[in-house]
């Protein structure tokens, strides 16, 4: 049997193709097989795998050859800190929605015991992120889809995030009868059906409807920017969360819905990313 020095050089060979990272996904994957730190491999690189070892560790090294994301095989992702379970039925967080949070967290600066609803929330992570560094606000998290809630539900409990609850249904129409909040953010579905982007990277196996909104990706964004204005508090704020190209016309559309103080922010990589607007 291998030690864990050759079974993690093989790996790293067998993924050079798939990962811009093969080392680091490599151990990643060992780790997460034995149940072990990082520190584990170097302090013990001459340990060998047992048979069953090996071979659960060439069957996670072969999904990953095939495509699928590691964050889905490993079931965890990291977000604004917080460690995530993640799995299909949700969309695999991002670095660029920790704008979101920034921007949210910057609105509701001022506000004592503050409302926030993320529309929309897969794993959870945007309204998990906002209520952990808010224990003083009530969020409320939205999806469509029951396995999300699930999801998310989950990654609230094991956090001990408390100040949250959980509603299924679309958009706005989700939010409970008749509540306003000082803050409704989302990342919906933003890009167009025919982007070839959608046949790369992990992608394909994200939950498309999670991904994708129609001829031009704006029809979710012109849903919520329809139903959020009376859902807010006056001088409440609307966030979301677009494409690097969409910038422009969700200003527009947030202009033609009567808000105001509308501005787009970039990410980290400098690409516009944030859309906002205040009711008035």
């Amino acid at each position: 049997m291998p030690t864990l020095k050759q079974a993690l050089l093989a790996a790293q060979q067998s993924l050079t193709d798939i990962a811009d990272n093969p080392d680091l996904e490599a151990s990643m994957l060992l780790c997460h097989l034995l149940n072990k730190p990082k520190s584990h491999l170097y302090a013990w690189p001459e340990a060998k795998l047992s048979e069953p070892q090996q071979q659960r560790y060439q069957k996670l090294i072969e999904q990953r050859q095939q495509g699928m994301p590691i964050a889905y095989i490993l079931q965890q992702r990291e977000f604004w800190s917080l460690s995530l379970r993640v799995t299909p039925d949700t969309l695999i967080p991002r670095a660029e929605s920790e704008l979101l949070v920034e921007r949210a967290i910057h609105h509701l600066q001022s506000c004592h015991n503050p409302t926030a609803a993320d529309l929309g929330t897969g794993s959870g992570a945007i309204a998990l992120a906002l209520a952990s560094e808010r224990p003083d606000a009530r969020v409320v998290a939205t999806d469509l889809h029951q396995a999300a809630l699930i999801i998310a539900t989950e990654n609230a409990q094991r956090l001990d995030l408390r100040n949250l609850a959980f509603h299924a249904g679309d958009w706005c129409d989700a939010l409970p009868e008749g509540e306003q909040f000082d803050v409704i953010l989302s990342n919906p579905p933003y890009i167009e059906s025919a982007d070839p982007h959608l046949a790369q990277g992990d992608l394909p196996y994200e939950p498309q409807t999670a991904l994708v909104s129609g001829e031009d990706g704006l029809d979710d964004i012109r849903t919520i920017i329809k139903q959020a204005p009376v859902r807010l508090k006056r001088n409440g704020w609307l966030l979301l969360e677009h494409g690097y190209n969409q910038a422009a016309a969700v200003r527009r559309l947030m202009q033609s819905a009567g808000m105001s103080g509308i501005s787009s922010h970039e990410d980290l990589a400098g690409q516009p990313r944030v859309t906002e607007g205040c009711r008035s």
